[in-house]
């Protein structure tokens, strides 16, 4: 597009525009990008101006098509912020700022470079949305010149992450068409054949019935007269990849999709979509669970419309939207038809609730990655509508529970929520959540959410808020631990000890505060030998002493009812080594592994030999009793059996007399009429498994029997 066209285009629709300003600008990014090229062997410029083009579709502001002509100065020519805030003024050179690229950013791997500079995307946009229109368009000008990339795996990157992110992006802001057109770029690339193949099909189809969308229209029309509605009807034939979805999520072919064409009906007002509907139910059978309600019940973004389907003229099943002007706009522009965005007003409405979820999302992340991993889950569902007692109305997506809900009002009731109550009657927290369902949710001050509502919630709110309550709680374990090790060895060598006297090493070990580091130690990412010699170097403790008096505190059953394990304190992470598998009876020994917290072996097991040179890794532990009663491990034994007839059922019976259940059973070989087999049974303690092994033996045609520790 020439200086002279985008000029007078911008002038069509905002009459006030600077154009001095957008001349400045197109001649400024021209002789800054003159000596480059991009790979279709275009020069660099096309793309700015392309992407200031595809803005004016969308009919935004002179500072908006600046911002898209310049948005590649900063990084890509000398240009500079200040260059560009002396030339345009602050507002402009702040979005550029915005959206200047982070591929000089080198990070671990392309998937942590991919999160960190989403994350520092959503932050652009919540100080500025225009941030995020021109970024869209800037990802769909690159889409659609993504053929010219040489790198098949490059592009199947950048087609992913378009699906993935921007997709969502572009609907979250209401522009349909953006985000259809980089749908079918992204689907062109990353299932070519199945693209392919739906296109010639929509083509050949197009060929054969191509007078029936103008069919179908003039009926349509008819029947808008004969109920005396005035109104705009339009017509198409569904994309390649709504169709493609479509068969992917109702598993069948092309040939059983029918409603491949889409009709469009725009009218006055509100009241005349409703008789617009009526009108269309009267005449056509309309065909079960098409029709949606989004005028009452809008979606998040803002879009309004009803959608059904019939069986409608000439037989075909068609899909019918029915809209006013004025939803017409806001679903054809999006953001641009919001008049809260073209005087400037606040970004608090609830079409930007999103905006405000994903930097929620982001403090209670604990990575880059982990916020990609949320924001994805957050992006990518479909919705429901439930109500506070109030009538406040919340959107969740599907498979929501109450859980979801309370932490959807705010992080602190979905933390301290203990109950719930749906359409006046008390059910379980883990309930699922129906359109419509009205939610009031109990709460209790020393409330704390369990771990295991992650794996109930659906929303990424809710998953990222239970898991950082649960990194918490297990940090704050993790510095009880090593504060433990560290007062009984100071105690031993005569020493004041302090978590101060860590400071000194904190940028060392690249911590921020000492109980920083001192969960690092508990959790034996660090070892607690060389961090306590390197503070205090003088010191004669003998380690293994330290172990030895760490592990006999006063009182060690204190607080510990619910604990299986006499020695590690409450919440501290522990496993089961499935090397040995112990149980309880068996004499055991708590090793610190990194990044596991402590792993359980018996004191025999062969792979404690390979930790003898680091005995402060252990620890000595005790099982509890009153914490373990009637509860079971798994413990995995091998049978030697002469293969005759019912001996392996006879076996079986053996065991079930043992009042013991079996978990899994694998044969090893069957040689010369013997057999071997491991069989895993789940034991309450070493004297059950004894009585097991005994009567396993006594069975004559059993040559042997042991338990498995390898």
């Amino acid at each position: 597009m020439r200086q002279y066209e985008l000029v007078e285009r911008v002038k069509s629709y905002d009459p006030s525009a600077d154009e001095d300003a957008l001349n400045r600008a197109y001649v400024f990014a021209m002789k800054m990008h003159s000596a480059q090229v991009r790979e279709s062997g275009e020069p660099y410029f096309s793309h700015p101006v392309s992407v200031a083009e595809i803005l004016t579709e969308y009919r935004f502001d002179s500072s908006v098509i600046i911002t898209a002509l310049l948005h590649d100065t900063v990084e890509d020519t000398p240009a500079s912020y200040a260059d560009i805030k002396e030339l345009f003024g602050e507002d402009i050179a702040r979005l550029v700022r915005g959206l200047t690229k982070l591929s000089k950013v080198q990070l671990k791997s392309e998937a942590t470079k991919q999160a960190e500079n989403w994350q520092k995307l959503v932050l652009a946009i919540s100080e500025d949305i225009r941030v995020l229109v021109i970024k869209l368009a800037d990802r769909l000008h690159n889409m659609r010149t993504l053929s010219f990339c040489k790198k098949p795996e490059k592009r199947q990157r950048i087609a992913r992450e378009t699906m993935e992110i921007y997709v969502p992006l572009a609907e979250r802001i209401g522009m349909q068409k953006l985000k259809d057109e980089l749908e079918d770029y992204a689907f062109k690339e990353l299932h070519p054949e199945a693209y392919e193949s739906i296109a010639t099909r929509l083509s050949f189809l197009a060929e054969q019935g191509k007078n029936d969308v103008a069919a179908v229209i003039a009926h349509l029309s008819e029947d808008l007269k004969e109920n005396k509605i005035q109104g705009e009807i339009e017509g198409r034939e569904k994309r390649p990849y709504s169709i493609w979805r479509k068969m992917q999520r109702q598993n069948i072919p092309f040939e059983q999709i029918f409603d491949i064409m889409a009709f469009r009906i725009i009218v006055g007002t509100i009241a005349e979509c409703y008789q617009t509907l009526g009108a269309i139910h009267t005449k056509y059978p309309m065909i079960p669970g098409r029709y949606k309600d989004y005028i009452s019940t809008p979606k998040q973004n803002g879009y309004k419309s009803l959608h059904t389907g019939v069986i409608g003229p000439l037989g075909r099943r068609i899909e019918v939207q029915i809209r006013t002007r004025e939803m017409h706009e806001a679903a054809e522009y999006g953001i641009a038809a919001h008049w809260e965005y073209k005087q400037g007003a606040s970004k608090e409405g609830s079409q930007y609730r999103w905006l405000r979820n994903l930097l929620d999302l982001m403090q209670h992340s604990s990575d880059s990655n982990d916020f990609l991993e949320h924001t994805k889950i957050a992006l990518y569902q479909d919705q429901i509508f439930c109500f506070s007692p109030k009538g406040d109305l919340m959107t969740l997506p599907k498979g929501a529970t109450a859980i979801d809900f309370a932490y959807a009002i705010h992080s602190r009731i979905g933390d301290s929520c203990v109950g719930a109550k749906i359409n006046g009657k008390m059910k379980p927290l883990r309930s699922v959540l129906q359109n419509g369902d009205q939610v009031e949710i109990l709460t209790a001050k020393n409330q704390t959410p369990p771990a295991e509502w992650e794996r109930i919630v659906v929303t990424a709110k809710a998953k990222a808020s239970i898991r950082r309550f649960a990194r918490a709680q297990k940090k704050q374990a993790y510095i009880a631990l090593a504060r433990d090790l560290f007062n009984n060895a100071a105690k031993e060598d005569g020493i004041v000890w302090s978590p101060k006297d860590l400071t000194p090493l904190l940028s060392t070990y690249r911590q921020e505060t000492p109980d920083d580091l001192l969960a690092t130690i508990g959790e034996g990412l660090l070892p607690f030998k060389d961090i306590f010699r390197q503070v205090y170097p003088e010191n004669k403790l003998t380690l293994r002493k330290a172990i030895s008096l760490f592990s006999k505190k006063k009182n060690p059953t204190a607080g510990m009812r619910h604990t299986p394990i006499i020695g590690i304190g409450n919440d501290v992470a522990f496993n089961f080594g499935k090397c040995c598998h112990p149980v309880p009876g068996d004499a055991i020994v708590g090793i610190v592994t990194t990044g596991k917290g402590i792993t359980i072996h018996t004191q025999d097991c062969p792979t404690l030999t390979q930790l003898s040179e680091e005995p402060e890794r252990w620890l000595d532990i005790s099982w509890n009793p009153d914490a373990m009663k009637d509860k079971t491990l798994p413990v995995r034994i091998k049978v030697t059996f002469e293969d005759k007839n019912n001996a392996l059922t006879e076996i079986m019976n053996a065991i079930s007399q043992c009042q013991v259940q079996v978990s899994n059973l694998n044969t090893v070989s069957r040689v010369g009429g013997w057999s071997e087999v491991y069989i895993d049974v789940e034991i309450k303690s070493a004297e059950q498994l004894d009585v097991l092994l005994q009567a396993l033996r006594s069975l004559k045609f059993v040559s042997s029997v042991y338990r498995v520790k390898n």
